[in-house]
């Protein structure tokens, strides 16, 4: 139901599933491993799986811990957009690479859920794309010494709100890697 006209398709959003972003991660293993079943099942179906990649003074470009994880392999036929922002649209090309696909409907996944994945979330969604978070597909570590509530809650949270979430002429919520089937939206 996306408020973007000819753009019917969907894409998975792997985002920031980096060495040094998911080290330390809740469930980081399972997260990674879900991660995979959606690419694989998104490849299968012909969706475009679409990666994120980000980089700061504390993620350097080209560093070992700025390297996509070891257990996902991005096909080089597979659009790559390098970030410096939490939003994943913010001064990148993200919006110019889903008008070439006649994309309108994201799934997301990846890291880190109270940063990225949120502020990604919301900047698809003010742009008009439908946006799925798969809830068991995301991940983030403990900030608790900062004032953060546990990762089990941050990600609990998200999962609740975007499950709820809406707006004019776009459809958010959740699904479990075992229920995305990256059919077009109604």
């Amino acid at each position: 139901m996306t408020t973007l006209k000819n753009r019917p398709h969907t894409a998975l959003l792997v985002i920031d599933v980096q060495n040094g972003v998911v080290a330390t991660a809740t469930r980081r293993d399972e997260v990674v491993a879900n991660i995979a079943v959606l690419i694989d099942r998104a490849r299968q179906k012909g969706v475009p799986v679409v990666w994120v990649q980000h980089s700061d003074k504390g993620l350097a470009r080209g560093s070992e811990d700025w390297r996509i994880v070891p257990e996902l392999t991005r096909d080089d036929t597979e659009p790559l957009v390098e970030k410096n922002y939490a939003d994943s649209f913010e001064a990148t090309d993200l919006e110019t690479v889903l008008v070439g696909l006649g994309v309108g409907r994201l799934v997301v996944s990846g890291a880190q859920t109270d940063v990225c994945i949120r502020s990604t979330l919301h900047g698809a969604f003010v742009r008009g794309y439908d946006a799925t978070l798969v809830s068991d597909a995301h991940t983030t570590e403990d900030l608790t010494a900062w004032g953060a509530p546990p990762p089990e809650q941050v990600i609990a949270h998200t999962n609740l709100y975007w499950a709820h979430h809406s707006a004019p002429g776009r459809t958010a919520g959740t699904v479990t890697t075992a229920e995305a089937t990256f059919a077009t939206a109604p």
